[in-house]
Order: structure tokens, then sequence, then C-alpha cells
């Protein structure tokens, strides 16, 4: 039925403009929130920035894409911290566990079917 009023050109056309319209808002959210997010920028920047993306959103937009530098001060402070992650859950090992686990059972925190599961769980 719906084709048979539409057609089916009309009907791709209609599915391939939603599709754009639906990238283009998803676009902008994601540059507004890269903008908001940039510790880099001062208030006046963002706000140009914003202001640009408002009056020409398409060559805003390319413009914004092509001038962001590849790596910002906050990229590299979210790096860093990952990184500081990743060392310290590695410089945990399984006898690090368990012993922190036996500590816990001494104290009365956990039984000892909790720490048997626990343990389990710690050597792999």
């Amino acid at each position: 039925m719906l084709l048979a009023e539409f057609g089916t050109g009309q009907v791709f056309w209609s599915m391939l403009w939603f599709f754009l319209f639906f990238i283009w808002i998803w676009l902008l959210i994601s540059l507004f929130g890269d903008i908001f997010r940039r510790g880099d920028l001062s208030g006046a920047g963002k706000a140009g920035w914003i202001f640009l993306l408002v009056i020409l959103p398409f060559l805003g937009a390319l413009i914004y894409i092509i001038a962001r530098p590849k790596v910002t001060a906050s990229d590299i402070e979210q790096m860093t911290r990952a990184e500081a992650a990743y060392s310290a859950a590695a410089q945990v090992t399984p006898a690090d566990q368990i012993a922190k686990l036996e500590q816990l059972r001494a104290a009365g925190t956990i039984t000892d079917e909790e720490f048997q599961a626990l343990k389990a769980k710690a050597i792999g």
C-alpha cells in the first residue's frame, strides 16, 4: 500500500534524507560535546566555535574538524590516567589478592565459603 501510493523511488529518497538528517544531528551533537569538553579553549573560543556552527553549520563543522588538533591537552591527560590505571591494575597479583582475602577472613568480614569462592576467582 505504501509503495503503491508513493512509489519505490520516493520511499528510497525519503529514507536517504532521514538518514542524512540523523547523521547531521549526530555530528553536531558530537562537535558541541567536543567543544564544551575541551579544556584548552577559552570561553570566548568555545562561544566563537558555537557561533560559527550555528551561523554556518556545514562550513563551520568542516572548519572545526580540519582545525581541531589531533591530540589536545585533555586527551593527553585522559591517556595518562588510563595508563596509570592499567599499571596499577597490573601490579595487583593473585598472591596479593589472596593475602587481602586472608586478612578479611581473619577479621571476620567474610566467611570461609566466601573466602574459598573469591580465592578460586583470584587464581583464575
